[in-house]
Order: structure tokens, then sequence, then C-alpha cells
């Protein structure tokens, strides 16, 4: 087996590995939100199809929501996303809905008086929410975020589920045709460099909401 070979391929398959990372995170984050809000919301009409969503995106397989996204959608209704972009649709709505339940935990834990001194400070709910608010929430949903991030950078290997040439299948192909253990050894460097990354971000993310006690 060529090292350099399985290298240049690593590296390849790193970059769609990166991009669902990174997309998920850049659609699942405020689609979490407006779901939390939605959950929080006293409007049955929205809290209960945000409740049933939440449920059936945390308590079904991740795998079988890419399946259903991949294959279900064109029998449905007609649509045929590629590969990679139904990853990326059923990854965003699969970690929406943990990310959701992780904002309404950090927003329902801030004591009733963070809100009154918004008031007396003369704010509407709205600059109360961004200037007093959320800052605490943020230093609060950091450490279950960080478990979240990185339990992402692991599930972007289910992608291959669907045919989406990221790390895994690579290993696999790799691992298969030489019979040999490298490949997962090369595997298993390249996502603990990545969780590596994500977890010093996150530890400087702390550090920097230290002053909210």
């Amino acid at each position: 087996m060529n090292l350099q070979v399985l290298l240049e391929n690593m590296l390849e398959a790193s970059g769609a590995t990166l991009g669902i990372f990174f997309l998920t995170l850049l659609f699942s984050l405020p689609l979490g939100l407006l779901l939390a809000f939605g959950r929080m919301s006293k409007l049955k009409v929205v809290n209960i199809p945000v409740k049933i969503y939440i449920l059936v995106m945390r308590g079904t397989p991740l795998m079988l929501q890419l399946m259903f996204v991949f294959y279900a959608l064109n029998p449905l209704i007609g649509i045929q996303l590629p590969r990679f972009e139904s990853a990326v649709v059923a990854f965003t709505l699969n970690y929406a809905a943990y990310f959701a339940e992780i904002y309404r935990g950090g927003i329902e834990s801030m004591p009733v008086g963070q809100h009154e001194a918004g008031k007396v400070l003369g704010f509407t709910k709205a600059q109360t929410f961004i200037h007093v608010i959320l800052p605490q929430v943020v230093k609060r949903i950091l450490p279950p975020m960080g478990n979240e991030f990185i339990t992402l950078v692991k599930d972007t290997s289910l992608a291959q589920t669907i045919n989406v040439i990221e790390i895994m299948r690579v290993t696999e192909k790799f691992a298969s045709s030489a019979v040999s253990v490298v490949p997962f050894v090369v595997a298993a460097v390249f996502y603990l460099v990545m969780n590596g990354v994500v977890s010093l971000c996150f530890s400087r993310a702390e550090k920097h909401y230290d002053y909210y006690h």
C-alpha cells in the first residue's frame, strides 16, 4: 500500500468531511434557535409541532434520516438531492433538534431577575435578550455545545451510508484492498486532529466568558 496515495486521498476526502461539518453548523445553529423559541412558545399550534419534530429527530437514528432524505424524498415529493447535499440536509435537521434543546435549557435556566434588570435599565425585551441574557446563556451552553460539535465531527462518517466520499469511505476502500490497519490509524489521526482543534476553540471560548459568574 502506498502511504502517500492514502494520505492524498484522505486529504481530498477530508474536504467533504469538513464541508458537511461546517455547512451543518451554518444551518443548524440558527434553525436550532428558532426551534428553541418554538418549543418555549405558549401557543400550542407552534409548540406541539416543534415538540414532535424534536422527538422524531432525536428518537430515530441519524443513519435512517440520511437514507430517508436521499432515497425517500424523490418518491414522496419528486425531489432528488445529490448525495453530498442530502447529507447536509439530514445532518442539519438532526443537529438542529439537539441544539434547540441545548438553547432551551440555557435560556430557561436564567433567573427571572435578569429580565427584570433589563427592564430597570430601560431595555426592550429584544435588547434585554441580546445584551443581558444571551451572553450568559452562551457561557452556560458552551460545554454541551462542545460535546455536540465533537460528536458531529465523528458523525460525519455516517455520510458513507449514502456513498459520500468522506474519510471513512476512503479508509474502508484502502483497508479492504491492502488488508492493513494503517488506513484506520491514519483516519483516527485525522479525526483526533479535527476534534483537537474543536476542543481548543471551545476551551478558549470558555475562558473568554469566564467573567460571567
